[in-house]
This record gives C-alpha cells, structure tokens and sequence, in this order.
C-alpha cells in the first residue's frame, strides 16, 4: 500500500517492533547473532521493511530491544540496515538474571549495561531506554522504595560514566516502569519518577527522563486523571520521556485499551514536550512473555480479528499518526 497521507505535527512516530517475538527477532543465539529470512535479511528489518512499504503513513523511526551479547557485527548490519530505509534507531536495553535493586547484583547488572550503552554510542542511536530498575517477573515483594530508589541510583550513575553517556550525543537515558506483576516496586509513574528525581540530583543535571507507556499507566492502579496530573508535572519538571503506544493488559490491537492511549497521548501532547511516539504491540503467542499470560489475565488474548501482525501494527500506526495529526489541528502540537 502507497503511503496515502504524512504525519503533520512535528513528532518522531515509529514502531517497537516487538510484534514478531522477542525470541525470533532480538534475542541472540549462542554465536550471538540475530534471526535472519531465507534471504539473508535480519528479522527486524525486514519486518520494518514490509511495514515501510506497506503503512499508508510511514514512520520515522524505530525502537529496537537490545540484549547483551549481540555480536557487534550484527548491531552494526542491523543498524545499516534500519537505517537505510530512513529510520532513525533508538535502543531498549534488555537486563536479565540480576536483581538492580540488590548491592549484591550490582557489578552483573552494570556488565550487562555497559556494553549495551557502549554499542548505543558507537553505532550513532538516537536514544536509550531501559527497565533497568528492577528485574522483570523476579522482583522482591515490593521492596522499600527508597532503598530500591538508592541503589539504582548508585548503578545508573555508575553505568552512565563507565560508559561515557554523558561525553556521547545521546542526550537521555529513558527509565521504562512497568505493571504490577511484571514489577513489584517501580509499578506507576510517581514511583518511576521518584527514582527519576534521585538519579538527576546525584548527577547534577536532567539527563534521566521517564518513559511513560499508555499499558503500563493504564494496568498500574491510579486512574487517568491521576496519570494525567502526573504526566503535567513530569513535564514541567523535565522529565518526561518517550512515549508508548500500546493497549493494557492484551498487549495487543490498540482498540483494546478502553481509552487510555488517547487520554494519556493527548495529556502529553498539552505538555508542549511531547517528541517521541513509538506504536507497541505484543505476539499473543510469544514464547518469552509465556510468565506474564500465565499470571495475568486477560494477556494474550488474541486481538488480530482476522489480520496479521504486521496490519494491527500499522493499524496501530495510523490510528496514532490521525491522534497527533488532530492534536496538531486542535493547536495542542506544533
């Protein structure tokens, strides 16, 4: 399908392309190397390929998760590859097996960050982004949030020299919260935030911002108008972040998100800071998110309604694109 109308509103749009699992697409083999198409391709970019062609309004960027041991070969091939088709790249780093609100994890955690931010500068991302505060589906039964907020903020700061963040052209570290279940401490955007505030004062400068995903506010217990407040406040402070797309609890089609996208889209668009946009959804039979259907109802249910993968994204793409473009139309966007 030709691309039939253009984003308006001056706001990098793009697709977290987890849609086609994060075992096929992102995670490495032994060798450390991505999946790959009978022809060759790595799996994300071809993926992101078809959806560039396809997509009546094309994106312009892309989040991709990135796991330690990625062979340097294949970041630099798949960095090429997305970036050949006009995308610009930003990174999800992936952190497993090690508990960052633990002293005792420190040194593992910072071994699987380093790298990762390392692999970030030198290849030319435009942003990083982490759930690094805590481990997903293994965390302490809601650990004592300023001692959780403390060692974080002693590995983060920790990461961001030994990496040399601060001497690189990415100007923000993004911190992703997540539900409850998936997280037991760093659940809603207050508690993401507490941790937001902390790190920024013991570096002496704002370069931490809260990534504020409409799935995760939706799912974390506080309402709209209270994520709404929020969101304002964030903002005001600075310390807002990049923006995700994507429906509570399924995971899936953006229509199942009983309004939460919508709200919280617009609530970040009013704030003036609003930059970055990226579509989320989730395969409703992903291997590795197996844990979070099995302790959560109502994930993984099936949403397609008779499409593929590729169309609920770009579905979820155009709905997005038409919110921003109105937005803009209603003098709420540049």
């Amino acid at each position: 399908m030709p691309e039939t109308f253009s984003l308006k509103a001056k706001i990098e749009l793009g697709i977290v392309p987890t849609h086609i699992g994060f075992i096929y697409g992102f995670v490495p083999d032994a060798n450390g190397s991505y999946s790959r198409e009978s022809d060759g391709r790595i799996s994300s970019v071809a993926e992101m390929d078809r959806i560039c062609a396809e997509s009546p309004v094309r994106p312009n960027c892309v989040q991709i998760p990135l796991f330690s041991g990625v062979a340097e070969s294949d970041i630099a091939e798949m960095m090429a590859g997305m970036k050949a088709l006009g995308l610009d790249v930003h990174f999800i780093i992936m952190v497993g097996g090690a508990n960052p609100m633990s002293a005792d994890d420190e040194d593992a955690v910072v071994a699987q960050l380093v790298p990762s931010l390392k692999a970030a500068i030198k290849h030319g991302a435009v942003s990083v982004s982490s759930t690094s505060v805590e481990e997903w589906m293994n965390g302490p039964a809601d650990m004592d949030l300023e001692a959780a907020i403390a060692q974080n903020v002693k590995l983060h700061v920790r990461a961001v020299k030994e990496s040399g963040m601060l001497d690189s052209a990415i100007t923000a570290w993004h911190i992703e919260f997540l539900r409850p279940v998936e997280f037991k401490t760093f659940t809603n955007v207050e508690r993401g935030w507490g941790f937001i505030k902390a790190v920024n004062k013991e570096l002496g400068q704002d370069y931490f911002k809260l990534l504020i995903d409409a799935a995760h506010m939706g799912d974390s217990g506080l309402s709209i108008a209270e994520n709404e407040r929020l969101i304002a406040d964030l903002a005001a402070a600075g310390h807002m972040g990049i923006f995700h797309a994507s429906a509570k609890t399924t995971r899936g089609c953006l229509t199942t998100d009983d309004g939460w996208i919508g709200a919280t889209l617009s609530a970040a668009a009013r704030t003036g800071k609003l930059e970055t946009v990226f579509v989320e959804a989730f395969h409703h039979e992903d291997p590795a998110l197996q844990a979070l259907r099995d302790a959560v109802p109502g994930h993984g249910v099936d949403t397609r309604d008779g499409r593929t993968y590729r169309q609920v994204v770009i579905d979820g793409l155009v709905d997005t694109a038409r919110r921003l473009n109105n937005l803009k139309a209603r003098g709420f966007l540049d």
